[in-house]
């Protein structure tokens, strides 16, 4: 079984939302008809793999990869009013689960929250769960600029400890964007430092310490939470700032976090391995985004040379576990 968990979708519901308005997105079409979403910095080209899971059930059965866990993408609904945001959220999440529920043996999902609306995301989180059927949401890794560890989203942890549920971390438009706007630098690198900047504060913060039911999980390998977890421990030592909310240094509440694999070098992979222990490391392949790849994700992790049963539990065991598949 091998499980896709980091990829994106965009919900047909979504995209005539936003068309009907008001929207602070905006939607072209490209020469070859694509749907292009722009948001303000920014666009994505809405191939169909973004849009259409009949195409994607077809691209999957092609590269011999059984399910994915489809979610949305940034920038999410925050860049929306905080009613606005509550309503579309509402809205991509009745689309993600139509989607599951058409292709139940292809497609898994986590839902969106409305971040910038912190009493609707609550709310949206209850629905999820007790009505829409949601193992987990993906959260963007600030909400506005706002970083997650903000005391707004100590009800919203509340909740998500008492259901049990799964949060999968995904950046957002990076504090200091505006320094990235050449290049590419702000997928490229920004993305990553703010995954990294979002899960360190949640730490020292001590909100995985106060809500250990929250299952954590990291994209693009945890950005560079594994290379830098030995200087979080340091700062916990020689700071007494970075212990006054936690009780032991910041790697033992980061060796339980999940990360998935979409770093495609097997030896930056087999650091976050060697970090967080094999059972913690779930397939990704960030499809069907330009950066994206599903042959890379299913080479690099052979490219690791584990045993049988520990590729088996990085390509789906280990996602069938953390959500209950």
């Amino acid at each position: 079984m091998i499980i896709d968990f980091h990829n994106h979708y965009f919900p047909p519901l979504f995209l005539d939302a936003i068309r009907e308005g008001p929207s602070n997105f905006r939607i072209t079409e490209d020469d070859d008809g694509n749907p292009v979403l722009h948001s303000p910095g920014d666009y994505n080209v809405l191939v169909p793999g973004h849009r259409d899971l009949a195409h994607r059930a077809q691209v999957l059965e092609e590269a011999g990869v059984d399910m994915q866990v489809i979610t949305f993408t940034a920038p999410g609904t925050s860049i929306e009013t905080p009613a606005r945001a509550a309503e579309l959220a509402s809205i991509v999440n009745d689309g993600l689960a139509a989607g599951r529920d058409e292709w139940p043996e292809r497609f898994t999902t986590l839902g969106h929250l409305p971040l910038n609306n912190p009493e609707a995301a609550v709310r949206e989180l209850e629905r999820g769960v007790t009505e829409l059927g949601f193992k987990g949401f993906m959260l963007l890794s600030n909400a506005s600029g706002v970083p997650l560890a903000d005391e707004r989203f100590e009800p919203l942890y509340e909740r998500a400890d008492h259901h049990g549920v799964v949060f999968y971390i995904h950046p957002t438009y990076p504090l200091g964007v505006e320094a990235m706007e050449d290049y590419m630098l702000m997928p490229l690198v920004g993305f990553l430092f703010d995954t990294t900047l979002a899960a360190a504060h949640l730490v020292y913060a001590g909100v995985p310490e106060r809500y250990p039911n929250i299952r954590w999980v990291l994209c693009h390998t945890g950005g560079a939470i594994p290379f830098l977890a030995e200087r979080l421990d340091r700062g916990y030592e020689a700071f007494p700032r970075c212990s006054e909310r936690i009780s032991k240094p910041p790697s033992e509440y980061l060796k339980r976090f999940y990360y998935d694999t979409v770093n495609f070098d097997p030896k930056a992979l087999r650091l976050a391995v060697e970090f967080a222990g094999v059972d913690q490391i779930v397939a990704g392949s960030d499809y069907p985004h330009m950066v994206g790849s599903l042959d890379k994700m299913r080479s690099t992790i052979a490219a690791l040379n584990l045993s049988a049963e520990d590729e088996a539990k990085v390509l789906g065991k280990n996602a069938e576990r953390l959500l209950s598949l």
